[in-house]
């Protein structure tokens, strides 16, 4: 089973692929989708095109995305609503099933910690799909984390 995990993000947006055979998690591919600061109508068109390319290329049977947490910055919350907007619409056009996955449970799912630092996540995805130990932007990672907790969610 292919799974995309999604981190939506104000500027940036991180996405990783695994693909689950059995009990084994195997990285296929990650990365960020980057889009301009100011421009809300280009970014939001970018953001709609780059993740139907992505869901087109390696046809996920499962997308997770993480819920949108409380935030103090009401202007960040908002554009991060907008971005998740655009990634669950775009997600529903292609057909695929997918979950919402708070950032607890994230957590909880991949260190057993729900209140694990991001530190924490990035080493157990690196030990979960065999990945030699680097840094990696925390989106990306948050991405994966996504991905691994839904194929743990899933028991297909």
């Amino acid at each position: 089973m292919i799974i995309l995990g999604i981190d939506p993000g104000t500027t940036r947006i991180g996405y990783g692929f695994i693909k689950k055979e059995g009990g084994k998690l195997r990285h296929l591919e990650s990365g960020l989708v980057k889009f301009p600061k100011n421009d809300t109508r280009e970014k939001l068109v970018i953001l709609e095109e780059s993740i139907n390319g992505l869901i087109q290329k390696h046809r996920p049977e499962k997308v997770g995305v993480e819920k949108l947490y409380f935030t103090k910055n009401k202007k960040t919350a908002i554009a991060v609503a907008e971005a998740r907007g655009v990634i669950l619409n775009t997600i529903i056009k292609t057909g695929t099933p997918f979950l919402e996955i708070g950032p607890g449970e994230v957590k909880l799912a991949v260190t057993g910690d729900g209140r694990a630092t991001k530190e924490a996540v990035a080493r157990m995805v690196n030990y979960f799909l065999e990945i030699k130990p680097k840094k990696m932007v925390d989106d990306v990672s948050d991405a994966l984390a996504i991905a691994i907790a839904v194929s743990n969610r899933n028991k297909n």
